[in-house]
């Protein structure tokens, strides 16, 4: 009996699976390469992760000297703490009272509150040097908070403050006036959304708008049109990249469920090109031209400073290379290329990050400015991306409402907004706008380093990061020195600074001199201290003995 046929059938057929199977292998390969090795562009893994972190906190004894400070820095640490404590205590009395009454019944507060430090210090920070969330007035650059304090303001109101809070005041003023003779109608227009649809177009090169109720929605809305249009499935997001906290562009910690359509990968790498090029299931891809300052990382914020690996530079050309590769790529596939402007828009340029860069995207989200101070996201995109039905299947739709959309109030501070930006006079304020940010992270910079305090900042424009350039576990306590100089931060510490674009060069001096000042003390207190060979890999190898210890009990 000839037994060969069959042989060869099998090969043939292992052959044949083979050769279905290897391309699927390849492609997947090459998916997980394009990830960035970070725990930010592995989503499950920094879930999994983050159920493992086990929580303590350090008493008395150890939180002063948690890097092996000896007695007498740990006993200077816990001198300045406590001193700083009564200073706060003294000053921001009235607001924290308040503060503490508030956050018993807003989560909110519960959270950022408990998250403005690493969690091992964190108890004891909260009960000492407790920060005020209630601010009674705003003026020029500065805000006075409910104890009569007034600070350099260097919140930028989350990314909304642009132009400076005076600036919103008039416009919500004005439009408020406008507004009031329909009142919160909802469901008709307001008249003078023809002009704001008008300049929109202009200003995003873009054909049609449709108007939301943040940003977190104009891309939720974005995304969803774009896979309506595509048939395809998968939304491509950068590592540490934010774009709302909306399931699908937040697949890691935060999100309970794991998106299945997501797939986070690496920017400014041609690996995630490649990726881009070979597969057929990606409808979009979102670029939030915020994390030039700091690619492939999550948004710093001081609860993460547990070293000084923070890093931060902006490479406009580098960028700007990488965005033309990324349209080039995205032309080519027929895949769609949204950009997030909700917090960068009309910051960097007054035709935003797209006239910024040189790059066209074929949508665009907008928000937090854009309406004069008042809440508002907004998609501007390609005629043929923006329809959400097809005319020949009548129940094919791709839905999207919302109550507030297109409310009076907002129209009409959205058109005082615009209106201003289309002004030359105002315009103005975008000539050099580059070189007078540049100039003054250098200034500061040179400062610092003369005086030989391990502080640095860098910056895209207007918003900045600060830096450490020497290992500690005690970064975050400059957030408290500066706080108490007169600088008001955001629950974020120094993870970003934000400046509104009217701060003159004597506003900009006196936020220098007090930060300076902030810092000096802060090193002279000794929380800087550390031996000579300690290394951030060091600080990080303590911290996972300490949690070992906590998990098994020793």
């Amino acid at each position: 009996m000839d037994t060969s046929l069959p042989i060869l059938s099998l090969s043939a057929a292992a052959a044949v699976s083979a050769a279905a199977v290897f391309p699927k292998l390849k492609a997947r390969l090459a998916l997980s390469r394009a990830k960035h090795r970070s725990l930010s562009g592995h989503s499950k893994m920094s879930k999994m992760v983050a159920r493992l972190v086990p929580h303590y906190e350090f008493e008395i004894d150890d939180f002063f000297a948690s890097d092996g400070a000896p007695a007498d820095v740990a006993m200077q640490r816990q001198d300045a703490f406590f001193r700083l404590a009564c200073l706060y205590e003294e000053r921001y009395a009235k607001g924290r009272k308040m503060t503490a009454e508030a956050a018993e019944h807003i989560s909110d507060l519960q959270f950022t509150e408990a998250y403005r430090v690493p969690f091992q210090y964190s108890r004891l920070v909260r009960e000492n040097l407790g920060t005020g969330a209630f601010m009674e007035s705003s003026a020029g650059v500065t805000v006075t908070d409910v104890d009569g304090n007034t600070f350099y303001d260097l919140t930028g109101s989350y990314g909304v403050n642009i132009f400076g809070n005076d600036f919103y005041k008039e416009c919500i003023t004005e439009a408020e006036k406008r507004a009031h003779a329909l009142g919160p109608v909802l469901g008709p227009y307001h008249p003078v959304i023809t002009d704001n649809v008008r300049r929109l177009c202009e200003i995003s090169g873009l054909d049609e708008v449709s108007f939301h109720m943040s940003g977190t929605e104009a891309v939720m809305q974005a995304v969803r049109l774009a896979r309506y249009h595509t048939r395809r499935s998968h939304l491509v997001r950068f590592a540490g990249a934010y774009h709302g906290w909306w399931g699908d562009v937040q697949p890691g910690v935060g999100n309970p469920v794991s998106p299945h359509e997501t797939y986070t990968l690496a920017e400014v790498s041609e690996r995630t090109l490649h990726v881009l090029r070979t597969r057929r299931d990606i409808a979009c891809v979102l670029v939030n031209p915020l994390q030039a300052l700091h690619p492939n990382a999550n948004a710093p914020g001081d609860s993460a400073l547990v070293d000084s690996s923070r890093k931060g530079a902006f490479d406009r050309a580098a960028y700007t290379e990488w965005l033309k590769k990324l349209r080039e790529v995205c032309t080519e596939r027929g895949i769609v290329l949204i950009f997030d402007e909700v917090f960068v828009g009309f910051r960097l340029a007054a035709g935003g990050a797209q006239e910024y860069f040189g790059v066209r995207a074929d949508m665009v989200t907008y928000g937090k400015s854009l309406a004069g101070g008042l809440p508002v996201g907004v998609v501007c995109g390609r005629k043929d991306l923006m329809r959400r039905f097809r005319d020949d299947r009548p129940a094919d739709v791709c839905f999207a409402r919302g109550t507030f959309n297109s409310h009076p109030y907002v129209m009409t501070a959205m058109d005082e907004f615009l209106s201003r930006l289309a002004s030359p006079n105002f315009n103005a304020v975008y000539h050099g706008l580059d070189e007078t940010w540049n100039g003054r992270a250098k200034a500061l910079n040179e400062r610092l380093a003369a005086l030989d305090l391990p502080v640095r900042v860098s910056n895209l424009s207007s918003i900045w990061t600060v830096q450490y350039p020497e290992p500690s576990r005690y970064n975050w306590m400059l957030q408290y020195y500066l706080r108490a100089e007169g600088l008001a931060l955001s629950w974020v510490g120094t993870g970003r600074l934000i400046f509104s674009l009217n701060y003159t060069d004597a506003d900009f001096t006196e936020v220098a001199d007090r930060f300076v000042a902030a810092a000096d003390k802060m090193k002279r207190d000794g929380w800087w201290w550390h031996e000579v060979s300690l290394t951030n890999k060091d600080i990080k190898r303590q911290i996972l003995k300490e949690m070992l210890a906590k998990r098994f009990g020793r």
